[in-house]
């Protein structure tokens, strides 16, 4: 799976938002300006400002302008997984030349190749819809990715 960086720096402002709000089930504590975010986070200004706003209209982030503006998360950030942050940005999860998987057709010797880039766009889900943006603010993840990044084999 490869995750463009518009995806990296969402998740990452996305969790900046999470660690500045009244804890990770509350709402809104106070804007958090797109220049703080970029600062906090090492995201380029320009770029940060154009993925905040496919957050906004995303339903991810709230923002607000004038002296007392910035952005804050539209819901509590446990009820906002990765794989909705990713959709927002990327669309859906499992592409193959740009298709869905279940719209290709695979023939001959090649024909299980369909069922297996459903099965990966199955696995991706799985973890990505069960990690949430406050799981990843208060870095403390669900047991099974933990049992998975443990294991040795997965960071080769």
């Amino acid at each position: 799976m490869r995750l463009s960086a518009r995806v990296d720096y969402a998740l990452r402002a996305a969790a900046e938002l999470a660690s500045v709000a009244d804890g990770a089930d509350s709402g809104r504590s106070r804007p958090v300006t797109a220049e703080q975010i970029a600062r906090s986070q090492d995201i380029p200004p320009k770029f940060l400002e154009s993925i905040l706003l496919q957050l906004r209209r995303g339903g991810i982030v709230h923002a607000q302008r004038g002296p007392e503006g910035g952005y804050w998360l539209a819901r509590a950030a446990a009820e906002i997984s990765l794989a909705e942050v990713i959709r927002v940005i990327d669309g859906p999860l499992a592409h193959v030349r740009g298709q869905r998987p279940e719209q290709l057709g695979y023939h001959g010797a090649a024909q299980a190749l369909q069922e297996v880039w459903i099965a990966l766009r199955a696995s991706e889900r799985e973890i990505l819809e069960q990690v949430t943006i406050a799981d990843v603010a208060a870095g403390v993840l669900p047991g099974r990715i933990t049992e998975l990044a443990a294991d040795p084999r997965a960071w080769s």
